[in-house]
C-alpha cells in the first residue's frame, strides 16, 4: 500500500467523523458555508499526521478522531480567512467561500470552524490533563498562525525582508499546525513530554521544508501541472526565500511586483534565479529541514506508523505541485 493509500484510508474516517461532529444544522446557510471547503477535500495531511503520531506511540485511530477533525477544521478556518484577505476567488478548484456567500458570511463560517474545533477537541475521551495540554497547544497555534499571516502581509509593504524573518513567517503561518498535529497525537496517545516535543519538532521542521519547497515549485513547475501561472509569486511581489536570497546577491528582477508579465519575461526571471543559484539554495535548504525533521523521529520505536511519518516528510519535497 502506497503512502497516498495510507492517507486515504485514514481520511475516510476523518470525513465520516466530520459528518458526525460538524453536521449541517440550523442555521443551515452558515453550516453549508462552513462545510464548503471542508467537503471539497484536500489531502487531509494534518489530521493524518496527528493520527499516525498517536498510532506510533501505541494508541489507535478512533481514540483520537475528534482531535484529527479539530486540526482539519482549524486548517480550513485559516484558508477561508486567507482567501478573503488575499482576494482569491478559487480554492481547491471550486469558488472560495467569500465568492459564494460574500465576505460577511465567510468570516462567520471561518469563526464557526475555529470555535467548533475546540468544542470537538473537548470530546476526546482521555485524561483531563492531557486534553488541557492539547487545548493549550491548539490555542497557541491559532495565535501563531495569525501572527504569521500578519508578518506575510507586512512583508508586502517592504522593499527587503531577511531570511530569518521569512523563516519565522512560514513557521508561524504554515508549520506550527503540522507541529500541533504531531504533538497532540503524541500527547493523546500517552507519550511522554519528551517524545511529544520531539514529534512537535518533526512537524515544525517538515512544515518549514514544505513551504520552502512550495516556493521552488512555483518557479520550476509548468503551468499545466502547477494549476496556476508559473512565477506567480514573483508577479505578486512575494518575498519568498528565493527572492530574498537573490536580492542579497544583488540580482535585479524586472517582473517582481509586476501584475502582468509575458511568458518570455517569466522564463527570463526563472533563468536568472537558476543561474544565480537562489532556486538551488532554497531547494537544498528545504531538503535539510526535512532531513532534520525526520531525525526527530529517532525517539520512536520502529513500527509501520513511524515509517509512514518518515514517508510524509519525504513527500513534502517529492511532490510536483
Amino acid at each position: 500500500m502506497t503512502l497516498i493509500d495510507e492517507i486515504k484510508k485514514r481520511s475516510v474516517y476523518v470525513d465520516a467523523a466530520i459528518d458526525e461532529l460538524l453536521p449541517i444544522t440550523h442555521p443551515e446557510g452558515l453550516y453549508k458555508a462552513s462545510r464548503h471547503l471542508v467537503d471539497a477535500g484536500g489531502k487531509r495531511l494534518r489530521p493524518t499526521v496527528l493520527i499516525l503520531a498517536a498510532e506510533a506511540v501505541g494508541s489507535n485511530l478512533k481514540a483520537v478522531l475528534p482531535a484529527a477533525v479539530a486540526v482539519e477544521l482549524v486548517h480550513n478556518f485559516t484558508l477561508i480567512h486567507d482567501d478573503i484577505m488575499d482576494k482569491d476567488d478559487i480554492r481547491r478548484g471550486i469558488p472560495a467561500v467569500h465568492t459564494m456567500w460574500g465576505e460577511n458570511v465567510a468570516i462567520l463560517a471561518g469563526d464557526t470552524l475555529y470555535s467548533k474545533a475546540f468544542e470537538i477537541l473537548s470530546k476526546v475521551k482521555n485524561e483531563p490533563a492531557r486534553i488541557l495540554k492539547c487545548m493549550n497547544v491548539l490555542s497557541k497555534t491559532c495565535t501563531e498562525i495569525c501572527e504569521g499571516q500578519w508578518l506575510d502581509m507586512d512583508f508586502e509593504t517592504r522593499e527587503r525582508v531577511t531570511e530569518s524573518e521569512y523563516i519565522e513567517m512560514v513557521e508561524k503561518k504554515t508549520s506550527v499546525l503540522y507541529a500541533a498535529a504531531a504533538k497532540i497525537g503524541a500527547l493523546l496517545g500517552g507519550a511522554s513530554d519528551e517524545v511529544s516535543e520531539a514529534l512537535s519538532e518533526y512537524g515544525r521542521l517538515i512544515g518549514i521544508g514544505f513551504q520552502m519547497y512550495d516556493d521552488v515549485l512555483d518557479m520550476v513547475t509548468p503551468q499545466e501541472v502547477l494549476g496556476k501561472v508559473r512565477g506567480s509569486d514573483l508577479m505578486e511581489g512575494k518575498h519568498t526565500l528565493i527572492v530574498i536570497d537573490a536580492f542579497e546577491k544583488g540580482v535585479k528582477l524586472d517582473i517582481f511586483g509586476k501584475e502582468k508579465a509575458t511568458q518570455e519575461e517569466t522564463d527570463e526571471a526563472v533563468r536568472i534565479l537558476t543561474e544565480c543559484g537562489s532556486i538551488d539554495y532554497v531547494k537544498n535548504l528545504a531538503i535539510s529541514y526535512i532531513n532534520e525533521g525526520k531525525a526527530k523521529l529517532d525517539v520512536l520505536e520502529d513500527r509501520p506508523e513511524k515509517e509512514l511519518l518518515l514517508q510524509i516528510a519525504d513527500y513534502m519535497i517529492a511532490r510536483e505541485y
